[in-house]
């Protein structure tokens, strides 16, 4: 949360995030047969409920598990999923010692760091304002790539858009107010997260581009380093929990299970299928269904900076990801 895109804009299709998020591995597989037969709208549809509900996921599991096991939890069974299709399609992973160098960097940058940052961010804010801050993910990937990549060039349209952008974080921080009543620790951590995303995409670009290997064989070879990474830490921070409430299991099971395993293999099928301009718009859709849970199903406050800062963050994102349209070429002379 995703997402990424994802990306953590998507990885391979420069969207965020999600969430949730992957990175763009290089050559993509088909995706498998079974998976054409349901519509990509409604894989589409699918990914963004999921993608929506991490967040919600998030702030239950970590009712009862510190956020570390939050993490390691969702990054086990996110891993034991892309595994068994690894397994089914009889692929296999990445080789090469640089390759995996190289992977060990994109784990740390888009799956270690940002998720445990959501969690922690979620012990003190809501899971609404963890979600809109993942929609801030393609504000920061636009803002580095003006720097760090020499093809992206700006336009008044990009950074117009970047301006309202970070014009609507403002808003949904509520600034005129001077911040009052918001936990600047927890929104920061979240922001830090989003942040995380568009660096792990950049330099993935830069150093994985010419792999060998499918999207599902770079995907399960990142997500396996990152749970070695979170295995290694998380005996150091925290201890094993004295119970296991049935509620907060099931939302890391789910979170690992459907919020990063499944939904990467949705992704990674959407992008294939229709291409990054259409599967990256999902990232427009996660803060409205985190919002619609969190109120919802958690009883989150809600103010009216909320939702009016979400929609200019979305506007400033869509603007800031847009490209020119190539002019045409003109036609013979007379």
């Amino acid at each position: 949360m995703t997402t990424a895109p994802p990306a953590p804009g998507v990885p391979a299709a420069q969207t965020p995030d999600l969430a949730p998020a992957a990175s763009p591995a290089p050559p993509s597989a088909s995706p498998p047969p079974r998976a054409r037969r349901v519509g990509w709208r409604v894989r589409f549809a699918v990914l963004s409920l999921i993608w929506g509900f991490s967040f919600l996921l998030i702030k239950v599991g970590t009712e009862a598990y510190a956020p570390l096991q939050v993490t390691l939890g969702r990054l086990v069974f996110g891993t034991l999923l892309l595994a068994g299709a690894l397994a089914v399609r009889r692929d296999r992973l990445p080789r090469g010692a640089r390759v995996w160098g190289h992977l060990t960097v994109a784990a740390f940058l888009l799956n270690a760091v940002p998720f445990t940052l959501f969690a922690y961010a979620e012990l003190t804010i809501p899971s609404t304002l963890a979600g809109i801050c993942n929609a801030t993910s393609p504000l920061w990937g636009m803002a580095l790539s003006l720097v760090a990549l020499s093809e992206d060039r700006p336009t008044r349209r990009r950074v117009a858009g970047l301006g309202l952008g970070f014009l609507g974080v403002l808003t949904v921080l509520g600034v005129w107010e001077g911040f009052s009543g918001l936990d600047v620790r927890g929104t920061a951590l979240a922001l830090l997260a989003s942040l995380c995303y568009p660096v792990g995409w950049i330099y993935v670009r830069r150093t994985l581009a010419g792999v060998d290997a499918s999207h599902l064989s770079v995907m399960t070879g990142q997500l396996l380093l990152a749970t070695v990474q979170l295995a290694l830490v998380t005996p150091l921070f925290t201890s094993v929990p004295s119970a296991f409430p049935v509620g907060p299991l099931l939302a890391v099971v789910a979170l690992g299970a459907l919020g990063t395993g499944l939904a990467l293999l949705l992704q990674y099928g959407l992008v294939a299928e229709v291409g990054p301009t259409i599967a990256q718009m999902v990232t427009y859709l996660i803060p409205v269904i985190a919002t619609a849970a969190g109120v919802a199903l958690l009883g989150e406050p809600l103010t009216w900076s909320t939702p009016v800062g979400a929609v200019v963050v979305l506007v400033g994102a869509a603007l800031a990801q847009s490209r020119a349209r190539p002019a045409r070429s003109p036609g013979p002379q007379s």
